[in-house]
C-alpha cells in the first residue's frame, strides 16, 4: 500500500512538472508573438534566448514574424529574419511573411523575405503569387520589387487571372494602376492572355473606360 501511494506521488509530481513545462513552453510561444506584435526587437532577443521556438504558431496558425507582417513591424521582423525565421512559413489561411508583405505594400519586410529566401512561385489560398494582390491593389514598389526579384508574371491564379488582369479588373484605372500595367508591359507580361472566358486585358479596359491603360495595351500589342 505504502509503495502504491509513493508510486501516486511520483506520478502527481511528473504530471505536475510536465504541466508547468508546458505551461512555461506557452508562455515563451505567446510572449515571443506579443514582442512581435509590440515590435521589440529586444524582447524577441531575450526570449529566443530562453528557448522559445522561433517558428511557434498561435491560434491561428501565424509564426512571430508573420504576426510583425501583419502589422509592418519593421524592427521585429528583422530581428525575427536575422535569427533564422522561415519567410516562407504558411498560416492556416496560406499567407507567409513574403506573400503578406507583397500583398499589403510593406515593401521593407518584402525586401527583407527577398533576400533571405523568399520562394517566388509559392502561392496564396487564391492560387496566386505575391505579384497578383500587389498589381490589384496598386502596390507600385512592390510590383517594381517583385519583377526585378525575377517573379513569374504571366502566372495565373484560380480565378484564371494573371497580374496585368487583375490590376485591370479590380483596379481603378487610377495612376497607380495604369504605373502597375506599364511595369508589367514592361517586363514582358502578355497582353494576349485572356481570362478563363477568353476576355482579353484590352477588352476588359475598353469595357470599363480606362484610356490610359488602353492605349498602353494597345501600344505593345503592336510591337
Amino acid at each position: 500500500m505504502r509503495k502504491l501511494l509513493l508510486l501516486v506521488v511520483v506520478l502527481c509530481v511528473a504530471w505536475a512538472g510536465n504541466r508547468d513545462l508546458a505551461s512555461e513552453e506557452t508562455a515563451i510561444k505567446s510572449d515571443l508573438h506579443a514582442a512581435a506584435a509590440d515590435d521589440d526587437p529586444a524582447a524577441i532577443r531575450e526570449r529566443l534566448s530562453k528557448g522559445a521556438d522561433i517558428e511557434a504558431r498561435d491560434e491561428r496558425g501565424r509564426t512571430a514574424l508573420l504576426v510583425a507582417t501583419h502589422g509592418n513591424k519593421v524592427d521585429a521582423a528583422k530581428g525575427l529574419i536575422d535569427a533564422g525565421a522561415d519567410v516562407n512559413a504558411k498560416d492556416d489561411i496560406h499567407d507567409s511573411p513574403y506573400l503578406y508583405a507583397g500583398a499589403r505594400g510593406h515593401i521593407e519586410i518584402l525586401e527583407m523575405t527577398l533576400e533571405h529566401g523568399a520562394d517566388l512561385a509559392s502561392i496564396n489560398r487564391y492560387g496566386g503569387t505575391a505579384l497578383i494582390p500587389a498589381a490589384e491593389r496598386g502596390h507600385v514598389e512592390a510590383v517594381r520589387r517583385l519583377i526585378d526579384a525575377g517573379i513569374n508574371v504571366d502566372h495565373v491564379n484560380n480565378l484564371g487571372w494573371t497580374a496585368l488582369l487583375e490590376a485591370i479588373i479590380l483596379g481603378d484605372g487610377g495612376e497607380p494602376h495604369q504605373r502597375i500595367v506599364k511595369l508589367l508591359i514592361d517586363a514582358g507580361a502578355d497582353v494576349d492572355l485572356g481570362d478563363s472566358d477568353g476576355v482579353l486585358p484590352l477588352q476588359h479596359a475598353r469595357s470599363r473606360g480606362y484610356r490610359e491603360i488602353e492605349m498602353l495595351l494597345v501600344a505593345a500589342d503592336q510591337k
